[in-house]
């Protein structure tokens, strides 16, 4: 009788579901995916819901492979020595590899008020409860988005082109990851809209009041309901189970996304720090970490040394309100180009994007594996290295 290796995923965000999919292409493994709701979340459409016009949510039964089991609950701590998982509803799991996968969320805030007056976007709970604060308020009500990365510039436009009367706080620049061209059709599509933009120096947020947000430099901006997305931040599953984590609670794991304590544990998504050098955290890292992580567990049941992690970019895709968007070209290292599109093409794109994610995850269900190339960041291994020299004992690459 063939013996077969168990298999645990955490999290059924992009890199869960892939890295699940993924594995079943061996039939002595036997996966499980844990996660805490039985729906997949498309994260990168929450805006999208905060604005009423989309429903976000999956079942994760039309996303994962028939030989994926399916375990909806959470995770108190991981015991790497005994391998086991204790479940937050009670009871342990075993496995023999654990893939770590538990996304990202809202960071701590420690704005004052911030964690009282305002609300949070980066998770299906939060974007519904801030969509409930919405419904309760007149359309004539003043909305403050506090934050200019793409969360914010899409919350902020999906809700003016709804009508409503909105101030985007940028905290500094408006989109600092883009191309000062792509930036400035942000801004006149937001504009357009009818949004006020705060950018500059001084506009950081120092306080949050339950009608105001007060400014770095001694502005007051009044509102009536504060949406809050400066930043993610992740579960501190890891660091509370006593693994290494990096300094924001990231697995600390080496170029094969292996923890640098314990080669049965492999980390992928969010919540990896391969090298202690992070991707940049969203959909089109954990698409790829996500197959990747997979490949290493099934590379070591093969016998053969797991390949390092290669991972590029496209460039970075932002809708603004239903009929507009910007897409961000950039290199592979994910350093925007000058080159973007913008206006209804770019929203063609950015609608393109989010339902090809969703077909891509499904289509790795029904044939595990069939991707088979990554976009591959050549600065990647001259970055790692100086990275290594700076930072003395940041792991290698496991065999």
């Amino acid at each position: 009788m063939t013996e077969h290796t168990e298999v645990v995923v955490i999290g059924g965000g992009y890199a869960g579901v892939m890295a699940a999919n993924r594995l079943t292409q061996r039939d002595d493994v036997t996966v499980t995916l844990i996660n805490p709701r039985p729906v997949f979340v498309e994260r990168i459409r929450l805006h999208q819901l905060v604005g009423g016009a989309y429903d976000p949510t999956v079942d994760l039964r039309e996303l994962l492979a028939e030989r994926v089991r399916l375990t909806v609950g959470g995770v108190t701590r991981i015991d790497a020595a005994g391998r086991t998982l204790t479940l937050a509803g009670g009871g342990t799991v075993g496995y023999d590899y654990l893939v770590y996968a538990v996304g990202s969320g809202t960071v701590d805030q420690r704005v004052p008020g911030a964690a009282e007056y305002a609300y949070p976007v980066a998770g299906l709970e939060e974007a519904r409860r801030l969509r409930a604060a919405l419904d309760a308020l007149p359309a004539s009500a003043a909305i403050t988005v506090v934050g200019a990365g793409p969360a914010g510039i899409e919350t902020a436009t999906e809700l003016a082109g709804a009508g409503r009367r909105v101030t985007l706080v940028c905290g500094g620049v408006l989109g600092p990851y883009l191309h000062p061209r792509g930036r400035r059709s942000v801004a006149r599509h937001s504009a357009a809209l009818g949004v006020t933009v705060v950018a500059g120096p001084g506009t950081r947020v120092t306080a949050v009041t339950r009608h105001a947000v007060r400014l770095a430099d001694g502005r007051e901006l009044p509102g009536d309901l504060t949406v809050w997305t400066t930043g993610f931040g992740v579960p501190d599953l890891a660091s509370r189970s006593g693994l290494t984590t990096d300094g924001i609670g990231r697995l600390r794991t080496d170029e094969t996304l292996t923890s640098v304590d314990d080669p049965r544990i492999i980390a992928a998504g969010d919540s990896a720090a391969p090298s202690g050098l992070a991707y940049r955290m969203g959909c089109q890292s954990a698409v790829q970490l996500g197959p990747q992580a997979a490949e290493t567990v099934l590379s070591r049941l093969a016998g053969r040394a797991p390949a390092p992690v290669t991972v590029g970019f496209a460039g970075q895709c932002i809708s603004l309100g239903r009929r507009a968007g910007v897409f961000q070209f950039s290199h592979r290292d994910d350093l925007a180009l000058r080159l973007y599109v913008g206006g209804r093409f770019g929203a063609w794109l950015k609608e393109f994007v989010c339902r090809g994610t969703v077909r891509q995850l499904a289509h790795e269900a029904k044939k595990p594996g069939a991707r088979k190339w990554w976009a591959e960041d050549r600065t990647r291994p001259a970055r790692v290295v100086a990275h290594r020299e700076e930072s003395p004992g940041t792991a290698d690459c496991r065999t």
